[in-house]
């Protein structure tokens, strides 16, 4: 009879239970993927984060912001068009947040 090893990394995030817990092969990402044998929930170890750091981000905007298009920003980084100007519409967004704020309040 197979001895189950206890892994420090896997734990059960819905029930918490760090034993029956086996592997249950990979995502579409490459990595890793468990079940709890007890409450039979299927979850990734140490997940890959598919977010930009807010320095790319940033870099992006000023780029885009001091006369190159989005899809020249795009080929410039490596990235997307479509998450440039993404950015830059959700960040169009919050300053017209913030400008509305302003006026209702009737600083500045």
């Amino acid at each position: 009879m197979k001895k189950e090893r206890i892994e420090e990394n896997r734990r059960c995030p819905k029930c918490g239970r760090r034993e029956n817990q086996i592997k249950a092969g990979y995502n579409r990402s490459g990595t890793k993927r468990s079940v709890c044998k007890e409450c039979k929930h299927k979850y990734t170890l140490n997940g890959k984060t598919r977010e930009y750091s807010t320095e790319v981000k940033n870099e992006a905007m000023r780029i885009y912001y001091s006369g190159v298009s989005g899809r020249g920003v795009g080929k410039i980084l490596g990235m997307s068009k479509a998450n440039v100007l993404n950015w830059i519409k959700k960040s169009k967004k919050s300053e017209d947040a913030v400008d509305k704020r302003k006026n209702k309040h009737g600083s500045i």
